[in-house]
């Protein structure tokens, strides 16, 4: 090898060491980066976590021995959508929009969703008498609704999450959009009622805005069709969570929930949320109740079907694994519970009539 070949020889082995040094100081600056990315989302995980836990008067549910913990046990969340915004402020004429119960299967890591439809007429018990099960909230807000989903499913519910519409159209937006099969074209009102949603029929990637048009609207179907939307789309917001090229966008994310989301959970609790996700989207069974429309006291209501509900039960406490041992019936229960029945009527009366399907 001549001096010239030597040169170009070692300046070859130079440009090669010098190329991998550089990829892998390129590496460990990347790698770098994600970790301090990591540790400020944690931090700010943390602090929206503080920010939305809120105390209400229960420890754990009644019907639990003792105190679930996420990471051992099978658990329940009920998820409360709030008819409130921001500019529209209700105050205690807030009701539930939407109320979507899931169970989650440890071993399994997977997830039945219920959706109740909000007209569904069923025994509430802070006030003692049957309504729609949407007037819970305004009669007690978040214990009372929790306390009738119970009562009507016969099943613990361990945490629930509320979100206001605000809350909703953050979470949507934080994520880039989502993707949704619309399935018929709608002109609906948005968070501010006003009609400026229009969307189209087909599958199509929704903002925040319009996804909520797409669970709130029931003019062209019923609450069972409007249930299944609202299941489709917290499916799609799970998926688009999950996705790794939501990575960058869980800052935005983490804001939206801290800002507009109240829940029961802690930070610790919040964190073992993510072993249902951590290999990418779990198994998720949608269930429906079915029913029949009764306006036959003159006000809407929504009748279930008690076969349907049975069935329901049976489903997500077996998922659970929970096993519910019921009371029976004294005859002292018996003339309390013909005495609801005997006030219900009478409720009925000052229902406000324009309720519609």
């Amino acid at each position: 090898m001549n001096r010239q070949q030597y040169k170009s020889s070692k300046g070859s082995s130079l440009n090669k060491s010098l190329i991998i040094k550089i990829s892998l100081l390129f590496i460990a600056s990347l790698l770098i980066c994600v970790t301090a990315y990591g540790i400020f989302l944690v931090k700010k995980a943390e602090s929206a976590a503080e920010r939305s836990l809120e105390s209400i008067n229960r420890d754990k549910s009644s019907l639990r021995d003792e105190k679930v913990e996420p990471l051992e046990d099978n658990i329940s969340i009920l998820f409360i959508g709030v008819d409130d915004s921001s500019t529209r402020d209700q105050g205690s004429n807030t009701r539930s929009d939407a109320l979507l119960v899931a169970t989650l299967n440890n071993e399994s890591k997977s997830i039945k969703l219920l959706s109740i439809p909000r007209d569904s007429y069923v025994y509430i018990p802070e006030v003692g008498y049957k309504d729609k099960i949407t007037h819970a909230y305004a009669f007690g807000q978040t214990e009372a609704t929790i306390e009738t989903v119970e009562t009507m499913l016969d099943l613990p519910i361990d945490y629930y999450v509320r979100l206001n519409f605000d809350a909703f159209i953050d979470i949507v937006d934080s994520l880039g959009g989502i993707e949704a099969d619309v399935p018929y074209a709608l002109v609906e009102q948005d968070a501010q009622d006003k009609i400026s949603i229009n969307l189209e029929k087909g599958y199509q990637e929704l903002n925040g805005a319009e996804a909520l048009a797409l669970v709130r609207t029931r003019k062209k179907d019923n609450d069972i069709e409007r249930g299944k939307r609202q299941q489709m789309v917290l499916e799609a917001i799970m998926k688009k969570s999950v996705s790794a090229s939501s990575f960058t966008k869980y800052g935005d994310l983490i804001d939206a929930v801290g800002d507009n989301m109240k829940t029961n959970m802690t930070f610790n609790e919040m964190k073992s949320m993510f072993e249902y996700g951590k290999n990418g989207m779990p198994s998720i069974e949608q269930l429906s109740l079915l029913g029949a429309d009764d306006t036959s006291t003159g006000i809407y209501y929504y009748q279930l079907n008690e076969e349907s509900l049975a069935e329901i039960k049976e489903t997500m406490q077996n998922h659970l694994e929970y096993e519910y041992n019921p009371t029976e019936l004294t005859s002292e229960d018996e003339t309390s519970e013909y005495s609801i029945e005997t006030e219900e009527h009478t409720h009925s009366t000052q229902s406000e009539s324009t309720d519609q399907p």
